[in-house]
């Protein structure tokens, strides 16, 4: 009984020195905005999404105001499964007519949104969920992508259809929202002048909130560690300068090059530092706020 006993009190001495270290963090970013992309395993894992939801909670309740945004591109191709819809995918971008961005609000607005919000608000917050058509919060124009013959070296127009990427981001809603005890969950799908409905990339829409919001963080949720080098180890930093080279140098490939080019717009659209946060890791976003090491990969200027 008395080995327990200390055993218990060697614990409650451990979450007593994590607050301690936690305060001077949660102190420097009272008041902040802070706009986290949610994704991949980190929303599909239920015992994560829990964490996540009680994590959001927590950010708020002392004092610091997250803004989350979520994709859903695995949900929005299960949902085309089952309707035995056919999709095509052009350098990862799926070609989206009317009939399959109406398929995709749904799915993202509707269904993947509102779980969000519940869980939310089952972690003790209140959530309030939105899309980019909500008080003109994000007008979209349509996403072009060229490709070069290879045989001509002549460069071809792709038409994917109905997928878009911020031209403007209205915040007014937002600043009402996080002015309140109200989280703002936003689906990325927006809207251009002449009335038609465009989904945009996850990290991009959130890239582009954080700047307009004036958010002192964009974190990205993802399926990897970070940024890795050459040799697949972290870089656990890197100034905007270091990471365009990497870009140029081919160490950064695949997925990895749009998630760091948003982190860079971000920063250049005035957020203090943007992070590629380890989703799979239990309570990531409180680790890279509130440790001295973070979590991570984070890219500011330098």
């Amino acid at each position: 009984m008395t080995d327990m006993k200390e055993q218990q009190r060697r614990e409650w001495l451990a979450q007593a020195g994590i607050l301690t270290e936690a305060l001077p963090y949660m102190r420097r970013y009272t008041g902040a905005t802070l706009v986290i992309k949610y994704g991949g395993n980190a929303m599909v894992d239920p015992a994560l999404a829990e964490m996540f939801a009680r994590d959001v909670v927590l950010l708020k309740q002392v004092g610091i105001n997250p803004i989350v945004v979520h994709g859903g591109g695995p949900q929005i191709g299960r949902m085309l499964e089952q309707l035995k819809i056919e999709t095509e995918f052009v350098d990862g971008l799926r070609v989206t007519d009317s009939r399959i961005v109406e398929i995709a609000e749904m799915v993202l607005c509707g269904q993947i949104n509102k779980r969000i919000v519940a869980a939310i608000g089952e972690a003790g917050g209140r959530g309030v969920g939105l899309s980019g058509k909500d008080g003109n919060l994000l007008r979209a124009t349509k996403l072009t992508r060229t490709k070069k013959d290879p045989d001509s070296n002549i460069e071809e127009v792709l038409d994917l259809g109905f997928v878009g990427e911020p031209a403007a981001v209205d915040p007014g809603i937002l600043d009402v929202l996080t002015a309140s005890d109200l989280i703002p969950v936003i689906a990325p799908i927006g809207f251009s002048d002449d009335g038609h409905t465009y989904n945009i990339n996850a990290d991009t829409a959130a890239g582009a909130i954080a700047a307009a919001a004036k958010a002192r963080r964009l974190l990205l949720l993802t399926d990897v560690a970070g940024v890795m080098d050459k040799s697949d180890q972290l870089i656990s930093e890197l100034s905007l300068e270091r990471a365009g080279a990497l870009m140029e140098d081919g160490t950064l490939t695949g997925g990895m090059i749009p998630k760091v080019e948003t982190c860079i717009k971000a920063v250049e659209g005035g957020v203090d530092a943007a992070t590629i946060v380890d989703g799979r890791v239990a309570h990531g976003i409180l680790l890279e706020i509130f440790t001295e090491h973070g979590s991570g990969t984070l890219i500011r200027r330098g």
